[in-house]
């Protein structure tokens, strides 16, 4: 099993920006990438950003993609998100994820196994 626990969530003014991060433990060298996912109330789950562990290649979603940032730390398996010029539309719980060597690509949130319990990232206008 593999767990994951995020930090840094928290209220960050728009235009502003923060820092999540999320960490591994248990058999955490078996997962293949690890990613963010995240969530308001009465919306479905929202892919936001996945980077391999091992190669570092990363993906974003239209919506982040040139403001958000995802890396990597490989020997201690953690994935950070650094997110720059913070929209109000960007406030959600925000989930870490995880995936196994044997699971399929995708960004819907069954093609993940893992999850963290989320933290909140409120952006105030």
């Amino acid at each position: 099993q593999v767990q994951l626990v995020e930090s840094g969530g928290g209220l960050v003014q728009a235009g502003g920006s923060l820092t999540v991060s999320c960490a591994a433990s248990g058999r955490k060298f078996n997962l293949k990438t690890m990613g963010w996912f995240r969530q308001v109330p009465g919306k479905e789950r929202e892919f936001v950003a996945d980077i391999y562990v091992k190669e570092g290649t990363s993906y974003y979603a239209d919506a982040v993609k040139g403001r958000f940032i995802i890396s990597r730390d490989n020997a201690k398996i953690t994935v950070d998100l650094r997110m720059n010029s913070l929209e109000p539309e960007d406030t959600a719980v925000y989930y870490c994820a995880a995936r196994r060597p044997t699971t399929g690509w995708g960004t819907r949130p069954i093609n993940y196994d893992y999850w963290g319990r989320g933290t909140q990232v409120t952006v105030s206008s």
